[in-house]
């Protein structure tokens, strides 16, 4: 019989474990015994060859844990399997140092592991974003990224302000709104928009550019896959780029973003919406884009990521993956959103663009409940509200009215 004395308390880290256990009273050492106990991770492992799934399974079991493998490896059928990992953090810690010791690639296997456990944890806390001349509290709230569309084909609001003063008076009203940041868009990225030149997408934004640079007390974000339009765009001061192709549609994005040094957002993205296993996919693709910027020697603190919302993904992919965002988070990388207005909320909801507030609503609510660091919409002002009262309940604090908080370097 259920009398109500007890209750089953999810544990998201080790940081909640230890607040829980010091609610009971023990000393400091007891607690930090404990807290490794209290949080259990499941982790999913692709492709580990037979001999190191064996080992892997043995180590588990020994330490009270356990690992599922193909049962095609117990009778020596298969050469590779995946791995379900399940333990806890005491266990898998105790499982690493013993890996670390073993062959057929656990040493290295060992290393990233001890990695995915740790962006779990949030132990951290982070730096902060600089674009340019402004620091942005990355972390510390959800930040809202403004949408401004120049382009005359917007799925949402194309043609609405691609004219320089409309654009800035467009852009400051966001600002009002609480934006924390304006990204500025020149080519249409909708389903079946027509392609432009890098010199059309750059005579767009010429006119607008230096007018939001000099008249703004926010950072610019320019959303461009194209490197020359990217560089120009970067001289002129913009601080950050975002990328729908995550660094892989121009061989020289990476090395221009590391040369400047600013943030970038690395979104999923596929020509065709074909996955054998959605979320694994995702996760790999975006894993290649974090090579690609590595090999180019971009800062890891200004890298974030982008699950790709109604991009190269049908209506099923894309309402999951917003159910498994926090897979995402296993790539030790913040993540930004963009559902705002989108097909998905209108396929639901059985509306057209102008009237999916709502929907983006409840899609940035989830987002930011699934790890979602910065969300990019268009209805700023409505969002705003959204995400500080989803903060005060998700982060446990309240940013307070206005949500001014950015501050200027120099």
């Amino acid at each position: 019989m259920i009398t109500g004395r007890m209750r089953i308390i999810p544990i998201r880290n080790e940081v909640e474990a230890q607040e829980l256990i010091r609610r009971i009273g023990p000393d400091q050492a007891a607690v930090e015994i404990m807290s490794p106990k209290a949080v259990h991770r499941v982790i999913y492992v692709k492709n580990v060859s037979t001999p190191a799934a064996l080992i892997l399974k043995q180590e588990m079991l020994a330490r009270g844990g356990e690992a599922a493998i193909n049962r095609a490896v117990i009778v020596a059928r298969t050469e590779m399997t995946d791995v379900l990992l399940m333990g806890t953090l005491q266990q898998y810690r105790q499982v690493l140092h013993r890996l670390r010791q073993q062959p057929f690639g656990l040493k290295g296997l060992a290393v990233e592991l001890e990695a995915i456990l740790g962006t779990a944890e949030g132990l951290e806390p982070s730096p902060g974003l600089k674009c340019g001349a402004y620091q942005l509290p990355l972390g510390q709230r959800t930040l809202i990224m403004g949408i401004l569309n120049l382009t005359p084909d917007s799925f949402s609001d194309g043609g609405q302000f691609n004219q320089p003063e409309v654009a800035l008076a467009r852009a400051r009203q966001l600002v009002e709104d609480g934006a924390d940041l304006i990204d500025v868009g020149a080519e249409s990225t909708r389903p079946g928009a027509q392609l432009v030149t890098a010199e059309e997408e750059w005579a767009r934004l010429a006119p607008v550019l230096p007018l939001l640079l000099r008249e703004l007390s926010v950072p610019i974000s320019l959303d461009t896959y194209k490197v020359e339009v990217a560089r120009k765009a970067l001289d002129l001061g913009v601080g950050m780029i975002n990328d729908i192709w995550g660094l892989r549609a121009d061989p020289e994005m990476a090395q221009v973003i590391a040369q400047y040094g600013v943030p970038v957002v690395v979104m999923h993205n596929r020509e065709q919406p074909h996955y054998q296993d959605l979320m694994a996919e995702i996760v790999q693709d975006l894993g290649y884009s974090l090579a690609l910027a590595d090999q180019a020697g971009i800062d890891p603190q200004n890298i974030i990521l982008d699950p790709g919302i109604g991009f190269g993904k049908t209506l099923e992919h894309n309402l999951e993956v917003m159910q498994r965002l926090a897979e995402i988070r296993s790539l030790g990388k913040p993540i930004l959103i963009g559902t705002s207005r989108k097909s998905m909320i209108g396929q639901v909801l059985k509306v057209p663009v102008v009237q999916r507030l709502e929907g983006t609503i409840a899609t940035v609510v989830l987002g930011i409940n699934g790890g979602a660091d910065l969300v990019r919409v268009h209805d700023v002002r409505s969002m705003a509200l959204a995400v500080q009262m989803t903060d005060a309940m998700v982060r446990f604090s309240s940013v307070g009215p206005g949500r001014k908080a950015k501050d200027q370097i120099n």
